[in-house]
C-alpha cells in the first residue's frame, strides 16, 4: 500500500500520506480509543454531471449523487502516537468515517464535459521533484510514466487524478481506471505524494488512490512494488491492510467488517477485482497471511 495528503487546510497536507501508504506491511499494538471530536457542518454536494463512458450497471456499493459530505474539520490533523515499534497502534473508526462518503476537492481541473479522459507521458521535471522518486530508487527516471485519468467522486461528479507508473503499467491502468469510471465506481481521491508526506506522522485516516512510493516493504529490506510504479493502492480507508493487530490506515478498523459493504470497498466479486483480473494484477485481498485490501500488483507481490 502507499500515502496520503488532503488539501483542506496547510495542516492537513503532510499529515494524511503517513496512514495509507504505511501499509502493505508493519506493525502497530493493541488497538486503543480515538479521542471524541466534534463533527463539524457539512455541505451537500453539487448535482452529478453525466458520465462520458458507456452505459453500464453501477456497482451496488456506489453512494447515490450529492449524498457525500464535506471532509470533518479534524481530518489530516490529530498525529498518532508512535510506538517503540515505530507504529501507531490500531483505533476505533470516528462515527464520522464510519460510512466515509467525502466530496473532492479537486486539485487538478475536472473534464469539463464529465467524460473519462487520461493522458500518458513521460514524467515533467517539475512532478518528478515532488514525487518520491530519488536516484536511490530501484527504477530508473525514464522508465515511468505521469498519467491522469478521470475518476467518479463519492460526490458522484468526474474529477481528474494524477499517478506515477511504470512505462508497463500505464496502459493496463488506463484501461482499469476507465473500467472504473463506467462502473461509477467511487473514489476519494488520487494523487503523487512526495518524500516529506511520506515520512510525515500518522494520523491514520488517510485516503488517497496512489501507485508510486519509493520505499521497502514495511519490515523488510525488499523493495515494495510501489516502488518500481508496478502496484496500486485503492480507497486506502475503505480497503484497509490488516496482519494480527496491524490496521493501516489506523483509523480504520470499521472497514475489517467486509460484510458490511459500503461506498468504496474492494469486494471479491465486485467491479475493482475484475478489472484488475482483466489486465492480470492480482489483489491483496486474496493473500493468506495478510490481508491487503486496497492493494493491487502487476506480480501479486
Amino acid at each position: 500500500m502507499t500515502k496520503d495528503r488532503r488539501r483542506p487546510g496547510a495542516l492537513v497536507v503532510a499529515a494524511l500520506v503517513c496512514c495509507a501508504l504505511a501499509g502493505c506491511s508493519g506493525e502497530a499494538s493493541t488497538p486503543a480509543a480515538l479521542p471524541p471530536a466534534s463533527s463539524p457542518a457539512v455541505r451537500a454536494a453539487p448535482p452529478a454531471v453525466s458520465a462520458s463512458s458507456p452505459a453500464v450497471a453501477p456497482s451496488p456499493a456506489v453512494p447515490p449523487a450529492g449524498t457525500a459530505t464535506a471532509a470533518p474539520a479534524w481530518l489530516g490533523t490529530r498525529v498518532l502516537p508512535v510506538g517503540p515499534d515505530g507504529f501507531a497502534a490500531a483505533r476505533i473508526t470516528p462515527p464520522e468515517l464510519l460510512n466515509r462518503s467525502i466530496v473532492t476537492t479537486d486539485e487538478l481541473p475536472p473534464p469539463v464535459d464529465g467524460r473519462f479522459h487520461s493522458t500518458v507521458q513521460a514524467v515533467p521535471a517539475d512532478v518528478l521533484a515532488r514525487s518520491s522518486w530519488t536516484s536511490a530508487c530501484p527504477v530508473k527516471a525514464q522508465d515511468l510514466r505521469y498519467v491522469t485519468v478521470g475518476f467518479r467522486g463519492f460526490d458522484g461528479l468526474a474529477h481528474t487524478g494524477e499517478l506515477l507508473v511504470h512505462e508497463r503499467a500505464a496502459k493496463p491502468l488506463v484501461t482499469v481506471f476507465g473500467r472504473l469510471f463506467a462502473e461509477n465506481y467511487p473514489i476519494e481521491r488520487m494523487r503523487i505524494s512526495s518524500v516529506a508526506e511520506l515520512n510525515a506522522a500518522p494520523t491514520g485516516d488517510g485516503n488517497t488512490t496512489e501507485v508510486f512510493a519509493c520505499r521497502p516493504v514495511r519490515g523488510r529490506k525488499a523493495w515494495s512494488q510501489h516502488a518500481y510504479g508496478l502496484a496500486v493502492d485503492v480507497d486506502p480507508f475503505q480497503n484497509p491492510y490488516h496482519k494480527g493487530k496491524v490496521v493501516l490506515p489506523e483509523l480504520a478498523t470499521s472497514y475489517l467488517d467486509r460484510g458490511n459493504a459500503r461506498p468504496g470497498m474492494v469486494l471479491a466479486r465486485g467491479p475493482v477485482v475484475a478489472a484488475f483480473a482483466e489486465v492480470g494484477w492480482k489483489w491483496g485481498g486474496d493473500y493468506r497471511s495478510l490481508k491487503d485490501f486496497m492493494h493491487f500488483s502487476a506480480n501479486g507481490g
